[in-house]
C-alpha cells in the first residue's frame, strides 16, 4: 500500500509498505477499516482477492500472460453473476476452451470480436479483444453480497499478478466493513488498497490530491490545454504562489493519477512505482 502527502514546494512524500507482500495487513489497512465502519456518505473502495480464490482462476492460468477486464456485473440474487469480460492477448479458440474448462463458468456466450470477425484475425488473433458474456456460480458470494445486499456498483475489475482488483462504489462505508468480515470468516482474502469518501470531493475517485485538484481545474479555467495555449505554466504558479517547478511536478503527478485511475485500472497495467 501507498501513501502520498504533497509538500508546499510541490515535492512528494511517498510511504511505502507491504508492497513485497500484498497479503499482509498494515497499520494503514487496520486504520481503513475502522474507518469504514462509521456511518457517513458513499465511498469508492479498491481492492483485491487472490485469482485462486475467486473466478476465472482456470482460465487465467490456461490463458497465461492475457489479460482480464469486467466490463460490467448483473447480479441474480446472491448464488450467481453475468459478469461482461474483456480478454486480449490469446486466440479466441483457445478463450473458449478455457473458458468451457473453468468450474466457475457455468456459461458462456461471445458478444464481440475486435478483429475482423472470423476468430483468426492477423497471424495468430492474439491482437484480438473478445467480449463475453459469462455467468459465474462458484465462489462469487462475496461480490454477490456487495452488489445485491448491500448495494454496491461494480466500477472496475481486472486481473494483475494473480490477484483480482476491484474499484467499487457503496452507498455507506459500514457496506464494505461487513463484506470484509463477511469474506474474512469465508476464508477468503480480501486486502483492502484505497477508499475515497465521496463526501471530500469526487477527485478522490481519480487518486488526486486537494492541491493537484486546484492546479487542473485552474488550468483548464484558464485555458492551459487550448491549442494555442490560453495561459502559461509560470502564470498557473504565480496564482498559486507556488514556484513553476512545483507546478510541473504537481500537474505530472495529477496527469499520472488520472491515466491510472480513469485510464489504465482495468487494464491490467501497474504504472511503474
Amino acid at each position: 500500500m501507498r501513501t502520498t502527502t504533497e509538500t508546499a514546494d510541490g515535492e512528494a512524500e511517498t510511504e511505502r509498505s507491504a508492497e513485497t507482500n500484498p497479503d499482509r495487513k498494515t497499520e494503514s489497512d487496520t486504520d481503513m477499516e475502522t474507518e469504514a465502519t462509521a456511518e457517513g456518505s458513499a465511498v469508492v473502495a479498491e481492492f483485491t482477492v487472490p485469482v485462486a480464490e475467486f473466478a476465472l482462476g482456470e482460465t487465467i492460468d490456461a490463458l497465461d500472460g492475457s489479460a482480464i477486464e469486467i466490463e460490467r456485473v448483473v447480479a441474480h440474487g446472491n448464488d450467481c453473476l453475468t459478469p461482461f469480460v474483456w480478454v486480449s492477448g490469446s486466440e479466441r479458440e483457445a478463450v473458449a476452451t478455457a473458458l468451457e474448462n473453468d468450474p466457475s463458468v457455468s456459461a458462456f456466450d461471445l458478444l464481440a470480436d475486435t478483429g475482423d470477425g472470423n476468430g483468426d484475425g492477423s497471424e495468430d488473433g492474439r491482437d484480438h479483444e473478445y467480449l463475453y458474456r459469462t455467468e459465474w456460480s462458484d465462489r462469487v458470494g462475496f461480490l454477490a453480497r456487495l452488489l445485491v445486499e448491500e448495494g454496491g456498483t461494480v466500477l472496475a475489475a481486472m486481473t494483475a499478478d494473480d490477484r483480482w482488483r476491484f474499484r467499487i462504489l457503496l452507498p455507506e462505508r459500514g457496506a464494505l466493513a461487513r463484506t470484509h468480515e463477511a469474506c474474512s470468516e469465508a476464508g477468503l482474502t480480501m486486502d483492502l488498497v484505497r477508499i475515497y469518501a465521496l463526501e471530500d470531493g469526487r477527485q478522490g475517485r481519480f487518486g488526486l490530491t486537494d492541491e493537484q485538484e486546484d492546479a487542473l481545474t485552474l488550468a483548464f479555467e484558464r485555458g492551459y490545454y487550448e491549442i494555442p495555449r490560453g495561459t502559461m505554466a509560470k502564470e498557473l504558479a504565480d496564482v498559486l504562489e507556488i514556484s513553476h517547478q512545483a507546478l510541473s511536478e504537481r500537474l505530472r503527478r495529477a496527469h499520472g493519477n488520472l491515466v491510472e485511475n480513469a485510464v489504465v485500472l482495468g487494464r491490467g497495467v501497474e504504472r511503474e512505482r
